[in-house]
């Protein structure tokens, strides 16, 4: 399985959660690929920053060392281009960072690890898990 996680998933596992930890350790142990996107690196990493949480950062960072980075593609811009217009005329938007995660998604086959399964099952083809049920 391929998974990228969103950011309330980093969350989750930088706060140890049981659930999550739990799922995560299962997903390595199966040898599941992982990957934060873009968009997620910069959502938790200047939260982390600006409320100077340093023990977090560097688990964040371990964590980080550990899976593949992909950058955002031009494909993955013109997906997000395309589920912004889709969503807009849908009269159901939502925030552009949600946008280029499923578009990250969608483009590189991975499996989007998420609480926020409101704003994302919107978006037609996407996958989802929630790894807090």
């Amino acid at each position: 399985m391929k998974y990228a996680f969103d950011s309330d998933t980093i969350s989750y596992l930088l706060n140890k959660d049981s659930r999550a930890q739990y799922n995560f350790k299962n997903a390595v142990d199966n040898g599941d690929e992982y990957v934060i996107p873009p968009m997620v690196y910069y959502e938790v990493k200047r939260w982390l920053v600006i409320k100077n949480a340093t023990a977090k950062l560097s688990a964040f960072i371990k964590l980080c060392r550990f899976t593949n980075q992909i950058v955002m593609s031009d494909a993955c811009w013109e997906k997000a281009i395309e589920i912004y217009t889709l969503l807009t005329k849908k009269g159901s938007a939502i925030d552009d960072g949600d946008i280029f995660i499923a578009a990250y998604c969608l483009v590189n086959d991975y499996t989007l690890v998420t609480n926020n399964t409101s704003h994302f099952q919107r978006i037609d083809g996407l996958k989802i898990v929630n790894w807090k049920t």
